[in-house]
């Protein structure tokens, strides 16, 4: 794990499993069955910021529901892809589409679907609350938790080592 601070300095993508990184992995159902989950607003503003910052981010989630569409949505995430059954073919194709080296991406998973996308990128990272088989593939695992601020924890990384944190109040602005 100490290494993996150098390779952050390679990192154009960010690609996100949502339920147990961007969320506790917990899911309440209403009673018309509507999963309902929550999210943290500073991951929020790291993954716009980001954005504005002009990197890539990726959600691959095998989960599904309209809340999770329009969460994505209002933070102007356009590579969304949930539902999905085979996180690997999904993976692979956004890569060979969008051309993009494995050693650029990040991948910040927690459970087992995750598994194989996360062997295949640059630098793998996990929440501190993920799998074990995860955290032993994870070249960094955050001391938070999914849902409580892993993602911008590791932005923020990212960021600090590109050299692009708090560098001009522009960006920071919304």
């Amino acid at each position: 794990m100490s290494n993996y601070k150098a390779l952050l300095s390679k990192v154009t993508t960010f690609i996100f499993d949502y339920d147990g990184v961007m969320t506790e992995g917990i899911i309440i159902l209403t009673n018309d069955g509507e999963p309902l989950r929550t999210a943290n607003v500073k991951d929020g503003y790291a993954l716009q910021l980001v954005q504005k910052l002009g990197y890539n981010v990726v959600i691959i989630s095998g989960g599904y529901s309209p809340s999770m569409s329009k969460r994505f949505e209002s933070l102007g995430i356009k590579d969304v892809f949930l539902g999905v059954s085979d996180k690997m073919l999904v993976y692979d194709e956004y890569v060979r589409k969008s051309q993009i080296k494995p050693e650029n991406i990040l991948y910040m998973g927690d459970d087992i679907p995750d598994y194989l996308p996360m062997k295949s990128c640059g630098v793998p990272v996990c929440p501190a609350d993920a799998s074990q088989e995860i955290k032993n593939i994870s070249m960094y695992i955050s001391h938070l938790d999914g849902g409580k601020g892993c993602v911008r924890d590791i932005i923020e990384q990212v960021l600090k080592v590109q050299g692009k944190w708090m560098m001009n109040s522009d960006a920071h602005t919304w």
